[in-house]
């Protein structure tokens, strides 16, 4: 899912070396407040983990509220673990093939895509610690993931052939901008894939199903043990056609 997060208080403003040093600045704040553990669902891929979402929230909030949205690297949520499962059970889907994942939060599905034998991945965020996260992931489970940190819903898909999106109808805002960008990609060749466990702004007339799973999750993100979970293809649509 796509999110800012804010960045520790001494994150330089500029200069030389400012990249990196904001990049170990990330890595060290994820190694700090996420564990390294199986994902429920996928258990095949290992994630940093917050074991306790409320508190992590604050922490990441904290002096920055303003309009900071949770840290939504640090949890493997139900749409991610529905398409990586489906990824990793349905290995043809990307073996050979460039992925994109949008929106990559842990790396997730990126890292499943990388593990099912695709030519080159790249994982896209909005997020400075999100790309740090997924960068130690794809490190933690052997395999390499092209973490960027970018807004790419106004552009392309690049010469990806597959585009992947786990759980991203989360918002109305959000959720036409990334039909807009998944419709492009969609016409321009590339298979488009989505994982959402029956989120509200989810455009199903879309869409056509192609698996549905019962995912655990954490009770305290989605007040349930277990969500629906459902792996779409998109429909490319007419070209031309509004998006």
């Amino acid at each position: 899912m796509v999110n800012r997060s804010p960045l520790p208080r001494d994150t330089p403003a500029g200069g030389p070396g400012e990249n990196h040093r904001v990049s170990e600045l990330s890595a060290a704040f994820v190694r700090l407040h996420a564990r390294l553990a199986p994902v429920a669902f996928v258990p095949e891929v290992r994630l940093h983990q917050a074991d306790e979402p409320i508190g992590l929230w604050e922490l990441t909030e904290g002096e920055f509220r303003s309009a900071q949205p949770p840290p939504f690297w640090a949890f493997a949520w139900a749409g991610g673990q529905g398409l990586a499962r489906y990824v990793t059970d349905h290995p043809e889907l990307v073996a050979g093939r460039r992925v994109l994942d949008l929106a990559a939060g842990s790396g997730l599905v990126a890292i499943a895509a990388a593990r099912a034998g695709a030519a080159a991945v790249r994982a896209v965020e909005v997020d400075e610690l999100a790309v740090a996260a997924v960068t130690l992931n794809a490190e933690a489970n052997g395999v390499r993931v092209d973490a960027e940190l970018a807004d790419v819903l106004d552009g392309d898909a690049g010469d990806a052939e597959v585009v992947l999106a786990g759980d991203v109808f989360y918002s109305e805002a959000m959720a036409n901008r990334m039909l807009r960008f998944l419709l492009r990609a969609a016409r321009s060749g590339a298979r488009v894939l989505v994982g959402d466990p029956g989120r509200a702004f989810l455009p199903r007339d879309r869409f056509d199903e192609l698996a549905g799973y019962d995912v655990p999750v954490p009770e305290a993100l989605e007040s349930v043990r277990v969500k629906r979970t459902t792996v779409w293809q998109l429909r490319p649509g007419r070209p031309g056609a509004a998006g």
